[in-house]
């Protein structure tokens, strides 16, 4: 069974989604009849549906869809994980339809210490007691606070998302790689390869340019903690659906078919779907 194990739904409007750029094909409604065919025309049976907005609703929102599309198979949503009531919402989020796991987006505050400090902390500390993952999205200088993070919870599950957004457009990989292995190196976190190619030069990107951030994944993470993902609708900033697929699987044909079924979907089940 191949799982999605990234994309995102909305109903657009400006005022909640501030962060898509103007005058890109993001600015309408993504929804699952959008995503279906994608699905259906690339081989993917299912797939995990992640927040994109920091509100509550969300949860609601995409756990509704969830209920409806059998092909939805889990839920990232969102709780405020710095909030005193942080204990009260992912016991609520927890009993949603295909609630799975957590995300907050990192990649957006200032502190370098953003997920070391004592309120974020506490708050990661109640989702394993809920059975709920914690997605890290975060880019390449904020690596040093995610080790610390995999490091100091190890019972907590973590999902490091978009391959941790590396300098692709730069050609920059060797910081990034070290950084990788050292976090690789805790057996409780695992990989996305999503939000890859809106890394790179959105307008001149190739393949090749790709290639040696998937290769150094691999070797930090090893298939059996890489999961494939696609970061579908923003992909479509750089690249379409299956496009994607077909650069994802083209590299992964160095693995054998055991190996293979990890990336595709083994991973994705074990972490977010058999817990």
């Amino acid at each position: 069974m191949r799982i999605d194990s990234h994309h995102h739904f909305w109903g657009y409007s400006q005022p909640e989604y501030t962060w898509i750029p103007k005058g890109s094909p993001l600015q309408r409604d993504y929804g699952p009849m959008d995503l279906e065919p994608l699905l259906r025309s690339t081989g993917i049976a299912g797939c995990i549906s992640v927040q994109a907005r920091q509100d509550l609703r969300e949860n609601h929102y995409l756990c509704t869809l969830a209920a409806k599309h059998s092909f939805i198979l889990g839920v990232v949503g969102w709780i405020d994980l710095r909030s005193s009531n942080v204990e009260s919402q992912a016991a609520e989020f927890a009993l949603m339809p295909k609630a799975v796991g957590v995300r907050h987006v990192v990649q957006d505050e200032t502190d370098p210490q953003f997920m070391s400090r004592p309120e974020f902390r506490r708050g990661i500390a109640c989702l394993r007691k809920h059975r709920l993952v914690y997605d890290i999205l975060i880019f390449e200088h904020q690596l040093a606070d995610a080790i610390r993070l995999v490091r100091d919870v190890p019972e907590q599950v973590f999902v490091l998302d978009h391959i941790a957004k590396p300098k692709i457009r730069k050609g920059e990989i060797g910081t990034w790689s070290s950084l990788m292995t050292e976090i690789a190196h805790y057996s409780n976190c695992y990989v996305k390869l999503s939000g890859v190619v809106t890394e790179a030069d959105h307008q001149a990107w190739n393949e090749s340019q790709l290639i040696p951030f998937l290769d150094a994944t691999a070797a930090a993470f090893g298939p059996e903690r890489i999961m494939f993902g696609s970061d579908w609708p923003v992909i479509r900033l750089a690249c379409e659906y299956g496009r994607w697929v077909e650069i994802v699987e083209k590299w992964a044909s160095q693995f054998d078919s055991a190996k293979q079924e990890q990336i595709w979907g083994g991973t994705a089940k074990a972490v977010y779907l058999h817990r």
